[in-house]
C-alpha cells in the first residue's frame, strides 16, 4: 500500500484543494478530471503534468487570447445518438457546435504557439485534425441554433408556404376584426391571438352567437371567449398541416445529420477529453496563480530543499483576516532524513508538519507548489500519516492503541522510498511508557531508511535525534522575551515547551510552578533554562545581525551612488578638457594667422607709420575679440575667514579642496579634524578658521542645492498607480518604479489599482511587492472603496 491511512487525503485538507480546482472548472469536463486526481510516483508522468501546468500559468500571465467558455460535455448527446433511428434536437446539436467551435480555437492557440507551450502542443495527439462535422452543422442550423430554411429544398417550399397562409389568415382575420369591433363585439385593447395553435379573435361572451365560428377558449372570468370565424376555417387547417409537414421535415434533416455524427463518435469522444483536459489545465493554473504557485526542480536523489513553503489553505485564510502566514524552510537528504521538531504547545509544530505533507502530496499530485521557485523536491513511492484521534467504538481501539496499529504499519512497510508524518509522537498514554516505546519505534523506522517529520514533547526524542545519524532535531522558535509564539522552524535544535515560563504569564501560583519544578529534577530545569537562554540570545543577536545588513546595504547604496557621481564628473571634466583644448586651437591658429598679416602688411609699407598704427589697431581689435569674457562677479562668498590661531574645538576649512570641518587635537604641525563623521589627519598650514555663523549659513544652502531635486519629486509624485488593461510583462517595472520613488520620498501608504477580473493582475502585483525589501505588508482597500479591486500597500519607514 502506497498510502496510508485510506482516508489520508481528508486527514492532510487535500480534499479542499480538490474542491478549490474544481471551482475553477468551467464545464463538467474539467471537473470529472479533478475527481481522478492522485498521488503518483511516475517522475515522467510528474513532470509532465507539472510542465503543462505551469506553461498553462505562463498563458494566464501573459493575457494571451484563449477559449474561455462553451467547454461542453457531449457525451450523454453522442450516448444518444450511438442508437441506430435516435436523432438529436437542435439545442443539442447547437450545443455540439459550440463546443467544436472552443476545440478548433484550443487546437489554432497551440498549434500557433508550439515553441512557447511545447508541453501543451503535445496534447493535440488526441484530437483529429479537419473535422467536418462543424461545417455539416452549420449548413443545418443558424446562428441561434435553429434549421435554416434551406437546409433542405422540401423544407424551404413548406416554409415558403406556411409564411404565405399565415399571412394571408391574419389578413382575413383583421378584416373580420375590425367589422365586428365596429359593431361593439369585442373587448377594447383587444387583437387578433392564437389559441390552441390555430388564429382566432376576442368576442365579448353575450355575442358569441352573432358569429359564426368555432370557440376554442373563453378567458379567466368568463367574459371573453376566443373564436375562429369559419371563414377562416380552411386556412387554419392548412397552416395545421403545413407545420406537420414542417415538422417531419426538420426531424428527416435532423435524423441525416445524426447518421453523420454517429460515424465521427470515437473521434467526437477523444477531441472533447482533450477538452475536459485543457478545461482541468486551466483549472489548475488558475488555482496555482491565486497561492503563488511554482514548479520547484525535481532532485535526482531523494533530497528536500525548501524555502518558504506555505499551508495554501491557511495563508487564504490568514489573508481574509489581512495577517501574513510565517513560511517553512526545512531541508531532508540522506544524511538528515528523520526530522524531530520540539517545541511550546500552540507553537507551530502540527501546522509545520501539515504543511509539508500536504504540500508535498500536491506536488505527487502534479499540482504547482506554493514554495520559492529555487527550492528542490523529491518523490517517494509511499506515503503515510499519523494525525489526529483514530479511536473507533466499533473495533474497541482506544487512541494509544489507534496510533499503535499505525505505527505497526509503518514499520513493516516503510523503506528508503517511504515519506512519514507522526503527529505527538508517543501520546496517549503514561508519559514513561510512551516515550520509551516511540524511542524504539523511531529507531526502528530510522534503521528503514525512511524519510519523515515528527513532532514531540518528550525528551528522550529529542537527545536520540541530537546522537543518532541520519536523524535531526528542529525546534519552533518561541520570543522568550514577550512569551509569543514566533511560528518559525529552526532545525539543528531541539526545542523547549517553555511549561514553567507560560504556566508563569498565564498566571499560576509562584509557589505551585516552584514545587512543579521540584518534581521535574534540577537537571530538566536546567536543561529547558539553558536552552531558554539559548533563545534569548538568539534571538537578541539576530536582531542586532539584521541592524547591521540594513546599515551595510546602505552604505553600499551610498558606495555605489559615490563612484557613479565620481565617474559622472570625471567623463565631464574630460570634456569640458577636450572642448578647451580644441577651442584654444582654433584660437591659436586664428592668431597666428592675424599676427602673420600683420607682419606681412608692416614690411609692405615700410614701416609707416600710419599704416603701422592701423594693423596695429587690428591687431588689438582681434585681441579683444577672443579675449575671454569677465565673468559676473561671483556672489560674496559666504564662509568667512577670522584670523587666530587655531585650537581644538574651531570650525575650519580645508584650503585645497573647500571641505568644512572640526579640530579634534593638534600635535605639532599635524592636525585631527572632522568632516561629517569621518576622521581625518592633515597638515596645519592646510586649514584656515572660519566663522561659525558664516558656518551655519554655508550648511543651510547646501541643504536647499540638495533637497532641490526631491522637493520637485513630490511635487509631481502620485500615491495612486493604475494598471488596468496592462499585460503582466508591462506593469512589473511600474511598479517598481513606484515603489522605489515612493520609498525614497518617504511615504507611508501607496494604492496600486489593478481591478478585480480574474484576479490575475492582483495576483501578480501581490506576488512581486511582497519580495520587495521597501515594502512592509499590502492588504485589499475597503469593500465601500474598491476592495480586493485595490491593493493598498504600507511602506517601512
Amino acid at each position: 500500500m502506497k498510502l496510508y491511512p485510506t482516508n489520508l487525503e481528508e486527514k492532510i485538507d487535500f480534499d479542499k484543494i480538490k474542491e478549490l480546482i474544481r471551482e475553477e472548472c468551467t464545464s463538467t469536463l474539467g471537473a470529472d478530471f479533478v475527481k481522478k486526481v492522485s498521488f503518483s510516483r511516475d517522475r515522467t508522468l510528474l513532470t509532465k503534468l507539472l510542465a503543462q501546468t505551469d506553461e498553462f500559468r505562463q498563458i494566464l500571465v501573459s493575457g494571451e487570447s484563449f477559449p474561455s467558455s462553451n467547454f461542453i460535455n457531449i457525451y450523454p448527446y453522442l450516448d444518444k445518438a450511438k442508437i441506430e433511428g435516435t436523432f438529436l434536437f437542435e439545442d443539442e446539436f447547437h450545443e455540439i457546435r459550440l463546443g467544436l467551435q472552443t476545440l478548433s480555437g484550443c487546437v489554432a492557440f497551440f498549434y500557433r504557439f508550439e515553441e512557447e507551450y511545447p508541453q501543451l502542443h503535445q496534447l493535440l495527439g488526441m484530437v483529429e485534425a479537419d473535422l467536418p462535422l462543424e461545417s455539416s452543422i452549420g449548413r443545418v442550423l443558424d446562428d441561434k441554433g435553429k434549421v435554416k430554411n434551406n437546409a433542405s429544398q422540401e423544407l424551404n417550399l413548406i416554409r415558403t408556404q406556411l409564411a404565405y397562409e399565415e399571412s394571408r389568415i391574419r389578413k382575413v382575420l383583421e378584416q373580420i376584426y375590425r367589422s365586428v369591433k365596429a359593431q361593439g363585439f369585442t373587448p377594447e385593447d383587444a387583437s387578433v391571438t392564437i389559441r390552441g395553435g390555430r388564429m382566432v379573435i376576442p368576442v365579448l361572451a353575450e355575442y358569441k352567437k352573432r358569429i359564426k365560428g368555432f370557440i376554442h377558449d373563453e378567458s379567466a372570468t368568463g367574459q371573453t371567449v376566443y373564436l375562429e370565424p369559419a371563414e377562416v376555417l380552411d386556412i387554419n387547417n392548412e397552416i395545421k398541416d403545413l407545420e406537420y409537414m414542417e415538422r417531419r421535415e426538420v426531424q428527416k434533416i435532423l435524423t441525416r445529420l445524426t447518421d453523420e455524427l454517429r460515424g465521427y463518435i470515437p473521434v467526437l469522444r477523444r477531441a472533447f477529453y482533450f477538452l475536459g483536459m485543457v478545461d482541468f489545465i486551466r483549472a489548475k493554473a488558475k488555482f496555482a496563480l491565486k497561492i503563488n504557485g511554482v514548479n520547484p526542480e525535481m532532485a535526482r536523489v531523494r533530497e528536500m530543499s525548501w524555502q518558504k513553503a506555505r499551508h495554501p489553505l491557511l495563508e487564504m485564510a490568514l489573508r481574509q483576516q489581512r495577517k501574513a502566514i510565517v513560511p517553512v524552510s526545512l531541508s531532508l537528504d540522506p544524511n538528515h532524513r528523520l526530522l524531530v521538531i520540539s517545541g511550546p504547545n500552540a507553537g507551530g509544530k502540527s501546522v509545520t508538519l501539515k504543511t509539508v505533507a500536504l504540500v508535498q502530496y500536491m506536488y505527487q499530485c502534479g499540482l504547482l507548489v506554493p514554495m520559492e521557485p529555487n527550492s528542490t523536491c523529491a518523490v517517494f513511492d509511499q506515503f503515510f500519516i499519523d494525525i489526529g484521534d483514530e479511536q473507533n467504538i466499533e473495533n474497541d481501539l482506544s487512541t494509544y492503541s489507534s496510533h499503535l496499529m499505525n505505527m505497526k504499519h509503518f514499520t513493516l512497510h516503510a523503506s528508503k522510498k517511504t515519506l512519514f508524518f507522526i503527529d505527538e509522537f508517543g501520546t496517549g498514554t503514561e508519559p514513561q511508557f510512551g516515550g520509551a516505546i516511540a524511542e524504539a519505534i523511531l529507531t526502528a523506522l530510522n534503521k528503514s531508511g525512511a524519510y519523515g517529520i515528527v513532532t514531540t514533547h518528550y525528551g528522550n526524542l529529542k537527545q536520540l535525534a541530537s546522537k543518532s545519524p541520519g536523524m535531526v532535531n528542529g525546534a519552533m522558535r518561541y520570543d522568550v522575551d514577550k512569551l509569543e509564539p514566533l511560528y518559525e522552524l529552526e532545525i539543528g535544535k531541539p526545542g523547549s515547551s517553555f511549561a514553567f515560563e507560560i504556566a508563569g504569564k498565564i498566571g499560576i501560583a509562584k509557589e505551585i510552578i516552584l514545587h512543579a519544578k521540584a518534581q521535574v529534577g534540577e537537571t530538566r530545569v536546567k536543561y529547558d533554562k539553558l536552552l531558554l537562554k539559548v533563545e534569548s540570545e538568539k534571538n537578541k543577536y539576530e536582531s542586532l545581525l539584521s541592524e547591521i545588513e540594513r546599515k551595510d546595504r546602505l552604505l553600499n547604496q551610498r558606495l555605489q551612488e559615490y563612484n557613479s557621481l565620481k565617474t559622472t564628473l570625471d567623463e565631464q571634466r574630460k570634456a569640458i578638457l577636450n572642448e578647451a583644448k580644441a577651442q584654444a586651437n582654433v584660437l591659436l591658429e586664428e592668431a597666428n594667422k592675424k599676427i602673420e598679416h600683420t607682419i606681412r602688411s608692416i614690411k609692405e609699407t615700410q614701416a609707416d607709420k600710419r599704416a603701422t598704427r592701423e594693423a596695429r589697431k587690428e591687431l588689438d581689435a582681434h585681441k579683444a575679440a577672443i579675449k575671454p569674457e569677465k565673468q559676473q562677479s561671483a556672489p560674496p562668498k559666504t564662509i568667512r575667514i577670522v584670523e587666530g590661531e587655531i585650537s581644538p574645538g574651531d570650525q575650519v576649512r580645508v584650503k585645497d579642496n573647500g571641505a568644512l570641518a572640526e579640530v579634534l587635537e593638534i600635535k605639532g604641525k599635524q592636525v585631527s579634524i572632522l568632516i561629517g563623521d569621518l576622521k581625518s589627519n592633515v597638515k596645519l598650514n592646510r586649514l584656515e578658521k572660519i566663522s561659525n555663523t558664516s558656518l551655519k549659513k554655508e550648511k543651510k544652502a547646501i541643504e536647499r542645492r540638495i533637497s532641490y531635486d526631491t522637493q520637485s519629486k513630490m511635487v509631481n509624485f502620485s500615491p495612486n498607480l493604475d494598471i488596468r488593461g496592462k499585460r503582466g510583462e508591462e506593469v512589473l517595472p511600474l511598479i517598481q518604479n513606484f515603489i522605489d520613488e515612493g520609498y525614497m520620498l518617504g511615504m507611508n501608504d501607496l494604492k496600486i489599482i489593478h481591478g478585480k477580473g480574474d484576479g490575475i493582475l492582483r495576483g501578480l502585483t501581490r506576488n512581486f511587492i511582497s519580495k520587495m525589501a521597501a515594502v512592509a505588508g499590502f492588504s485589499d482597500e475597503h469593500a465601500d472603496r474598491g476592495g480586493s479591486g485595490i491593493t493598498l500597500v504600507q511602506l517601512k519607514s
